[in-house]
C-alpha cells in the first residue's frame, strides 16, 4: 500500500490579505502535491479557504462575521476553490474530487464509515480527495478551527502515515517571533504538555480562523492515533517533500502509540460525552498506565444524565481530561456505589451485570 499523507492548507496560504483566491498559491500547492504522487506517496488534501475565497465575489467589503454571511460566502467560495484546484492539478495529470464534511458526520458512526469508504474508493482509483468542512450547512461557526482538527480526524480515519499542517509560520516558537527577536523555534516536540500550550499564540491572520493553539490540538489528536505531525511553512519548489522527509521549516510532533481501531477512534474523537466521572489518583494510574478497567472504588463523583451504554468523559481530581469510555451504569446507580470496593458493590446491589464502571476495552486515554 502506498504511504498515505494528509496535507492541510489554511486560508492564509491560499488567499490574499484582502480576501479572494491567490491563483499562483493554488498552482504552487498543486505542483507540490503532484510531486508527492510522483515520489510514490498517496496524498489527501484538507483545505480551508472557501469563505475567504467567496466573500469578495459575493460583494462583502471584508470577511463577514455573521454566520449566514459566512455560509453564503462559503457557497460561492467552495465552487471557486474546487474549480481552481481541479484546473491546476489537471496540469499535472491528477484528478481530484470534492469531499465536504461536518462535525456531525464524525459523531455518527455509520456516516463516518460511509465517508471512509468513499475516500477509500477515490484513492483506489488514483483520485485525490480534497476535503473541506461543509461551511454552508454547518450549525456552529467553523468549529473545526480552520480545519486543523478536521485534518487530524481525517488522518486518523484513513490511518495516515503522516499529517502535514501547512501555515504561514515556520513552526512553533518559544515566543512570538514577530514581536521578540530572541524567540527560538522548537524543531521537535516529543510530548504535548501544558507548557507547549502556554507558548501557543492566537490566530495570526485576518482571513483564517485557526492559530497555533488549534494546530497543537490537531497534533495531539493525530499523535494519540499514531500519526506523526509536521506544522510549518512550505514556499519553495520541493518544500513539501522536504517537510515529509524530516528537514522542513517547522516543528515535528512525535506520535504516541499505534493506529487506533475504528471503534476507539469514534470513542476518542467523534463521540459526544453525556456525563463526567471524576476519579482518584489510584484509578488514574490504573487507567493511564496500568491498562486496567475503572471500578467503582476509584470514582469520586459523577455528573450528567447518562445511562448504561453512553459515552462519558473521565477527569482527574484537578479537572484534567484523562479519556473517554462507555459507562456500564446509569448515573443514579453509580451515585449509590461511588468509592465502594467490589465486594461492597455486590452486597449493595440486587443484581450486578458488570462490576466495571468502564471496561478497558471500552476506554481510550486522551492524556499524552
Amino acid at each position: 500500500m502506498l504511504r498515505r499523507i494528509v496535507v492541510k492548507i489554511g486560508s492564509s496560504s491560499l488567499t490574499s490579505s484582502e480576501g479572494g483566491l491567490n491563483r499562483e498559491a493554488v498552482a504552487y500547492f498543486a505542483t507540490e502535491l503532484a510531486g508527492l504522487i510522483q515520489a510514490g506517496y498517496q496524498p489527501l488534501l484538507v483545505t480551508s479557504g472557501a469563505v475567504a475565497a467567496g466573500f469578495r465575489e459575493i460583494g462583502y467589503p471584508e470577511r463577514p462575521k455573521l454566520l449566514h454571511e459566512k455560509q453564503a460566502s462559503a457557497a460561492v467560495g467552495q465552487a471557486l476553490l474546487m474549480q481552481t484546484y481541479r484546473e491546476e492539478l489537471a496540469r499535472h495529470g491528477v484528478s481530484a474530487a470534492q469531499v465536504l464534511l461536518t462535525r456531525s458526520d464524525f459523531q455518527n458512526r455509520k456516516r463516518t464509515g460511509n465517508a471512509s469508504m468513499a475516500i477509500e474508493e477515490l484513492l483506489k482509483h488514483n483520485v485525490l480527495p480534497i476535503i473541506n468542512e461543509n461551511d454552508t450547512v454547518s450549525l456552529d461557526e467553523l468549529k473545526f478551527g480552520d480545519n486543523d482538527t478536521l485534518s487530524a480526524l481525517v488522518a486518523n480515519l484513513i490511518r495516515a502515515d503522516h499529517l502535514l499542517i501547512l501555515t504561514d509560520m515556520d513552526g512553533l516558537y518559544t515566543k512570538d517571533p514577530r514581536l521578540d527577536p530572541a524567540a527560538t523555534r522548537l524543531s521537535r516536540v516529543t510530548e504535548i504538555t501544558g507548557e507547549i500550550y502556554a507558548i501557543a499564540g492566537g490566530a495570526g491572520s485576518a482571513v483564517g480562523t485557526g492559530g497555533m493553539r488549534s494546530k497543537i490540538d490537531a497534533a495531539k489528536i493525530a499523535s494519540i492515533g499514531g500519526v506523526p505531525v509536521f506544522v510549518g511553512k512550505v514556499a519553495d519548489p520541493g518544500d513539501l517533500l522536504t517537510a515529509l522527509r524530516g528537514d522542513g521549516r517547522g516543528t515535528y510532533f512525535e506520535a504516541h502509540g499505534a493506529a487506533l481501531p475504528r471503534k476507539k477512534q469514534w470513542l476518542g474523537f467523534f463521540s459526544t460525552p453525556i456525563g463526567t466521572l471524576t476519579v482518584d489518583a489510584g484509578a488514574e494510574e490504573a487507567l493511564i498506565r496500568g491498562g486496567r478497567s475503572l471500578l467503582p472504588v476509584g470514582v469520586k463523583a459523577a455528573s450528567g444524565h447518562f445511562h448504561t451504554g453512553d459515552v462519558v468523559e473521565v477527569v482527574s481530581t484537578d479537572g484534567e481530561v484523562l479519556g473517554r469510555g462507555i459507562v456500564n451504569y446509569d448515573v443514579e446507580q453509580l451515585h449509590g456505589i461511588l468509592g465502594l470496593p467490589s465486594t461492597e458493590v455486590v452486597k449493595k446491589m440486587d443484581t450486578v451485570h458488570c462490576l466495571e464502571v468502564i471496561h478497558r476495552d471500552e476506554w481510550i486515554s486522551l492524556k499524552a
